[in-house]
């Protein structure tokens, strides 16, 4: 990377305003590259009370010389959580033999360590399936954000609990440091952000309407819904492996479309034969509050380490205020890249 760190710190209200543009469609596939596209759909069959329906599926997809492709690997799968966070009925394809395990688990910090410990083959294989379960603490956390963007009352009664600039309410002052962006005494802490100006950005398309196969098919469903996608191109050059991914949070509108809380574009060099990590370029493309996209800037603390440590590596340099948790969640999911570029030799 070759943006310079802040010397020191800067006050918020300063801050120019979040950054409010996407990146999308994706790009046209690459000859001779290896796609893995990756999303959970987030919907509320049994009424916005009733439990949430959250649909994972993954896919590597090769792309040959002469610009043919054909998918390598897939995986899916389809759960229902409460509104706790506890999972009550999972079925995958293909299914582990322990996926029943994950029944009465929390979709919470917990969730990670409980995959590792009853799944570490996926972890091991790089399966596309581990990245939508991995996936699953998050995007339940964030996903409540869909009710806010069709049913705009329950948007009204969320302002009236966080009570606005209030700087003793409870409910603000448990986000503080949680991340880089809700800091203590930043604006989305403080109540100072407004919450009907936090998600006002297109989500455009993830599809490119020239390439449509390069992405895999999505939940089509009624009444709100939300959806966290991820897409990680990977090419080699030589002795260099080139990385372009990019994530995104959106839920849909009641009018038609999707609007965007959360998007990132992440580029990367690394090492083929140390796995090095040569270049970290983070790109902040959609966020909530103004104080977000100085995130990107301890990123750079990754360069020079080994790419195939990466999950641990965040977790231990980029905890709470130190990082954002959507792009720590996108340096995470590059962890399986070595794995991909292997995947590159088979014949497409």
């Amino acid at each position: 990377m070759t943006t310079s760190v802040p010397t020191g710190p800067i006050p918020s209200a300063s801050y120019p305003p979040p950054p409010r543009q996407t990146a999308n469609p994706a790009p046209l596939r690459s000859v001779n590259s290896l796609r893995r596209t990756s999303s959970i759909d987030v919907a509320w069959p049994d009424g916005v009370d009733g439990q949430r329906l959250f649909v994972g599926r993954a896919r590597d997809y090769l792309t040959g010389p002469d610009g043919t492709g054909r998918s390598l690997a897939m995986g899916e799968f389809s759960l229902r959580m409460t509104e706790d966070k506890t999972i009550t009925q999972i079925a995958a394809d293909p299914a582990p033999a322990s996926i029943g395990a994950l029944v009465g688990a929390r979709a919470g910090g917990h969730l990670r360590m409980t995959l590792r410990e009853i799944m570490p083959e996926l972890i091991a294989q790089a399966d596309p399936l581990y990245l939508v379960l991995d996936d699953l603490s998050g995007t339940a956390l964030v996903s409540s954000f869909a009710w806010g963007q069709w049913f705009p009352e329950r948007m009204e009664i969320l302002r009236q609990r966080l009570g606005g600039g209030n700087e003793d309410n409870p409910v603000l002052a448990q986000r503080a440091n949680v991340c880089w962006g809700l800091q203590e005494g930043n604006s989305g802490v403080t109540g100072d952000a407004a919450l009907d100006k936090v998600a006002d950005a297109d989500a455009g398309q993830l599809r490119n309407p020239a390439d449509p196969e390069g992405w895999h098919e999505f939940l089509e469903h009624e009444g709100p819904g939300f959806r966290r996608a991820r897409r990680i191109d990977v090419t080699r050059d030589g002795n260099l492996i080139h990385i372009a991914s990019a994530f995104q949070d959106s839920a849909r509108l009641r009018e038609g479309g999707r609007v965007a809380i959360h998007e990132y574009n992440l580029g990367a060099t690394v090492d083929a034969e140390t796995l090095e990590v040569l270049s970290l370029d983070p790109e902040a493309r959609i966020l909530p509050f103004r104080e977000c996209p100085g995130a990107v800037h301890n990123v750079a603390r990754l360069v020079g380490r080994n790419l195939g440590q990466v999950r641990e590596d965040v977790l231990e340099m980029l905890r709470g205020p130190e990082g954002c948790t959507h792009l720590n969640d996108a340096l995470r999911a590059l962890a399986d890249v070595p794995r991909l570029v292997e995947e590159l030799r088979q014949p497409a």
